[in-house]
Order: structure tokens, then sequence, then C-alpha cells
């Protein structure tokens, strides 16, 4: 009998929301599974709200610039995380390991390969970073989100699976985040959002243009809680000062959790970072998007997401270095005066993406499980 599937990766929810997609699959086929993540990364809290037995390893990021905490995280934390990884896979003895990507994913991949347990990985994004470059290697399969990726990898170990989308994300409903977060029904929803830690350099710009912004729709920040920058802070001040009327349209998030099923529902559009996760639950669920790539990360991977989409006409791309309040306000005045072209960019942005990518990547994960039964 086959062993149980582990999923190994976090540290982002871009790693995470595809592997608690295939989680959910698995489970309406009663099929075990377990999660190896990190101490503290977003898995560690969204994976055992979802009844899946979590394991946690040390973990040290993969860094192609200097930082002090590369020492330690390749003289300590990297070589105790494999440890740790060999030691759980061995008493867990799964059937099949999937890493969702990240520094968090290569210890599992990498003690699994030693072992000789099977390994699938999945990437979800259109330029792969160095974890998944490393982990292709080791993996028997490999699923990619974009046909794009496809010439990344050795061909013959490539599958189009599509990156997988929570199935609760399909499930909001515009009436309920109306009445949650006291919109007004008449006007345009605008998601503002930097990803779970927030961004401190949209959050500054989106504070200096609230007032021109709210003159011509309602919006919903998620802008983080860092201590660090103060924005959370700052944003609040700044909502103090505007008129009554104004200040009514704007509702401050640290983190969207359960809610951002309906918050997706109710928006008219997204004004984002083009991480993985969020670029895909907007092409997944149609909603047209404005995205700000974040410069300088691995591959620029956020630009190349972000390009892609907008080439088939389901977003705009608006630079960093023209990000001011200005261009935020022209850029959201342009699209909301053009709900024809908003619904031409939800329907194109939807014709990217592969709806059913859980049912296939979970089709894959279990085809390499059964071969290494046999």
């Amino acid at each position: 009998m086959a062993g149980p599937v582990v999923i190994a990766g976090g540290g982002t929810g871009g790693h995470t929301s595809p592997g608690l997609a295939v989680a959910g699959v698995l489970r309406e086929r009663a099929i075990p599974c377990i999660w190896i993540g990190s101490r503290h990364g977003i898995e560690a809290d969204r994976v055992p709200r979802q009844g899946i037995p979590y394991h946690a390893i040390a973990t040290g990021k993969l860094r192609r610039y200097w930082d002090w905490q590369n020492l330690s995280d390749l003289a300590v934390n990297v070589p105790v995380g494999l440890v740790q990884a060999r030691r759980l896979l061995g008493r867990l003895r799964p059937g099949v390991v999937l890493g969702t990507g990240g520094f968090v994913a290569l210890p599992v991949v990498v003690a699994a390969a030693s072992a000789r347990i099977p390994v699938v990985i999945h990437e979800q994004t259109s330029a792969p970073g160095l974890a998944n470059r490393l982990a292709g290697r080791l993996a028997r399969r490999i699923g990619v989100s974009w046909e794009a990726t496809i010439e990344r990898f050795p061909r013959e170990k490539v599958a189009l699976t599509g990156n997988p989308l929570r199935a609760e994300l399909r499930l909001g409903s515009r009436d309920a985040a109306i009445a949650r977060f006291g919109l007004d029904p008449s006007l345009p929803l605008v998601y503002i959002t930097g990803g779970v830690q927030g961004a401190h350099r949209i959050n500054r710009v989106v504070g200096e243009a609230l007032p021109r912004v709210l003159e011509l729709t309602q919006v919903i920040h998620q802008c983080g809680d860092n201590p660090t920058t103060g924005d959370r802070r700052w944003l609040e001040e700044q909502r103090a000062r505007l008129p009554a009327g104004l200040a009514r349209r704007y509702t401050i998030a640290p983190y969207v959790g359960d809610e951002l099923a309906d918050v997706y529902a109710a928006a008219a559009l997204v004004f984002s970072r083009a991480g993985a996760g969020t670029l895909n639950e907007c092409c997944q669920l149609g909603v047209p998007a404005i995205y700000v790539p974040l410069p300088g990360t691995s591959g620029d991977e956020q630009t190349t997401n972000a390009r892609m989409v907008e080439r088939v006409g389901g977003a705009a791309v608006l630079a960093q270095s023209s990000l001011t309040a200005t261009s935020l306000v022209g850029a959201v005045r342009d699209l909301l005066a053009d709900p024809r072209r908003l619904k031409e960019m939800a329907d194109r942005a939807r014709a990217l993406a592969v709806p059913d990518a859980a049912e296939r990547l979970t089709d894959l994960v279990l085809s390499v499980r059964n071969e290494g039964a046999a």
C-alpha cells in the first residue's frame, strides 16, 4: 500500500495556497496528507487550521545577495533542516513528496531524493526561482502553471497543471462583503494589497493619494502590520484627516483572511504586487488588476508574471519607478471609467488560468506515488 502524500512548502502565500488546494482534493479522495513547513511562515498558521497534520523544521533562506544571516542559515539552519526532514520522512514513510517551491520546500525535497522517495515539484511563477531550479533536478515530475514555463525545465519531466486555487475562494459573496465592511453598493470597490506583509512603497503612495482615489471609488486596503515601517499606524492617521464622507469609503485591514473570497467577489479592480498567489487568484476569478511588480525579486519574476498577463490584455502594469500618487489615481480613474475594458480584462485574465488545476496537480502527484508503489 502506498504511503501518504507529504506536502512541503510555504514561507509565502504563493507557495502555500497550491498545497492547500491539493490537500483539499486529497481529502475528498480520502488519501492521507501531511505537511512539512517552517516554524513561523504563513503555512504554520494556515495549514493546521485546515486540520492537516503539520511538522515544522528549521529553514534557511537562499539569498543571492550578501547578508549576515546567510552565514547562520548555511552553517546551522539548512543542515539542521535537512537532518530534521530526513528523520521525519523516515518516520512518516510517504509514498511521494510534493514540493511547492521556495526555501521551505528544498530541504524536504533533497532529503526525499536522498531516501529515494519520489518527488513532484510545482512551479507557480512564469520565471522559476532558484529553489525550484535546484529541486527540479531531483524531481520525477514538474507541474508548471503557465505554458511559458515549460521550456525552463527538462521537457520530459514537465506537465502543464496550472496553479491550483483554494476551492473556498470561488464561493465569495458580494453581499457578504458589503455587509461585513459596510460598503456602499452603488460605488465600485478597489482592493489594494501588497501581500501578507504589505508593501511599504504601495502603502505610502496610497496614503498620499487617498483623497483623490476616494473621490472615485471605495477601497479595502490590506496593508500588513510591519512595526519597522509603521505603515498601518500612518495610514490610520491619514484616514483620520479625511472628511467623514471619504473616510467611510476607506477600510484598512492589516491582513485579509477567510473574508478574501468575499472581497474578490465584490472588487471591480485589484491594485497589487504581482506575486504568484495574487496573480493566480485574479486570473482564476476573472478580476481585472493593476500590478506593481516588486523589483529585484529572483529573476525579476514579478515583472515577468505581470507582463505575461498584460500581453493578453488581462491586466495593466505600473512599474514601481513610475508609481506616484498621481500615476495611481490616473490608472484607477482610467479603468473605472471604462467598464467595457474592465470586462475584457477580466475575461482575458480568466482565459489564462487552468480552472481544474488542483485536480490536475493532484493527479500528477498520485501518478508518481502509484509508480513508486508498483
